[in-house]
């Protein structure tokens, strides 16, 4: 059967009721919560660590067909994320990376647009309730997002193609310069998406 696919002020079967105690995709994730550059700008401006500072012990990095990206680290005698505390809370809610926001939907681009689906069966929760996209992802200047998204994702998938025809070498340069462009290098407070932006068309020319 066909996934539906929903927009951003959809109603979606979504909603888990704060949780209610559980925290179950909070564990054993492996290196699956891939952090965007908008996730870095929200944990350094509400944490106060630097993108060094929260790969002492927060984040990691990992290779996804060819490029390095940061995830959210898993606890190792636990298996829990870094940022679950002891009462098995999320101890960065109100700034939480967007797939942590998104679950239990997931994305779909088709067409440079950017559509949401249900991960049935994804959460452990018994009751799920209807509630708007918009609202599941809290986000207050959704379109940007959305517009830097669909851009973020057709930057990784060039370059995992361009990775995949390339040196050994040259796959080192260039994520030698994604990482140091799109994360090492701090954001400011001010607005993430001018910034992103600015970061990109440097990016590209770098890189050609």
């Amino acid at each position: 059967m066909e996934t539906r696919l929903y927009t951003v002020n959809d109603m979606a079967k979504a909603g888990c009721n704060d949780c209610q105690g559980c925290f179950s995709c909070c564990q054993g994730m492996g290196d699956s919560i891939v952090l965007d550059p908008y996730d870095i700008w929200q944990l350094e401006k509400n944490t106060g660590a630097s993108f060094a500072g929260l790969m002492q012990k927060e984040i990691e990095l990992h290779v996804e067909n060819g490029l390095i990206l940061p995830n959210l680290k898993m606890q190792e005698k636990t298996g829990a994320c870094a940022f679950l505390n002891e009462k098995g809370r999320c101890g960065i809610h109100d700034f939480r990376p967007g797939l942590c926001r998104l679950f239990p939907l997931g994305r779909k681009y088709e067409n440079e647009k950017l559509y949401y689906f249900v991960l049935e069966d994804a959460c452990k929760g018994r009751i799920h309730t209807k509630l708007k996209i918009k609202k599941q992802l809290g986000i207050e200047d959704i379109r940007n997002y959305e517009e830097f998204l669909t851009k973020w994702h057709g930057l990784r998938k060039d370059l995992q193609t361009k990775i995949a025809q390339s040196s050994d070498e040259y796959v080192k340069d260039i994520n030698m310069k994604f990482l140091r462009i799109f994360y090492e290098a701090q954001y400011t407070l001010e607005d993430f998406f001018t910034q992103f932006e600015e970061r990109r068309k440097n990016f590209l020319s770098v890189i050609k």
